[in-house]
């Protein structure tokens, strides 16, 4: 099953990062390096990148924070956009860190994690739940060192967690369907 853009979901929310403006290169004007300096450069990350482990815990510790608060929470069930958001924006993080430092699995699963968040329209027990098992395959990827794709473990890791969405999504068809209905009168 190849990744389905946001499962073929509506997004709910957009947890895109926007570029600001740079004001300083706007005063100072374009310019650019040579290839020889930019290729120069990339081998000195690949061959020196830091370990992700420390900054990677950072954000795990914070996702499952935001799992746990959002699990404690006292009212039934929440469509809260900063409980959505207490557990999404690590996994953004996650996202945009994983491949600079050699861990393009990292930054796969966190992206399939960010499409799942911008499509659910609350936290429930299942939506939990499946941010309980990304965080938890996230983890062992981070802490087991894996660095690349994982191979074809990595490729069954994402694919399953990929099927969760999709039948959490199947399960709810209808009251995702009722809920545009309503939107759209």
């Amino acid at each position: 099953m190849a990744d389905v853009k946001h499962y073929n979901q509506k997004p709910i929310r957009n947890a895109e990062f926007l570029t600001p403006p740079n004001l300083i290169k706007a005063k100072v004007g374009n310019g650019g390096l040579s290839n020889q300096l930019l290729m120069k450069t990339q081998k000195l990350l690949e061959e020196h990148a830091q370990d992700l482990t420390p900054l990677a815990k950072i954000y795990l510790d914070r996702m499952a924070e935001g799992i746990e608060q959002a699990k404690s929470n006292t009212e039934e069930f929440s469509e809260s956009e900063d409980q959505i958001s207490l557990i999404l924006f690590p996994c953004v993080q996650l996202k945009a860190n994983g491949t600079m430092f050699q861990y393009p699995l990292v930054t796969r699963l966190a992206d399939r994690f960010v499409q799942f968040m911008e499509v659910v329209e609350r936290l429930d027990k299942e939506t939990l739940e499946i941010a309980e098992a990304f965080y938890s395959t996230i983890k062992i990827v981070v802490s087991s060192q894996i660095k690349g794709t994982g191979g074809s473990q990595g490729e069954q890791l994402v694919e399953e967690l990929n099927a969760a969405c999709m039948r959490y999504f199947a399960k709810h068809k209808e009251r995702i369907e009722e809920k545009k209905k309503k939107q759209e009168i």
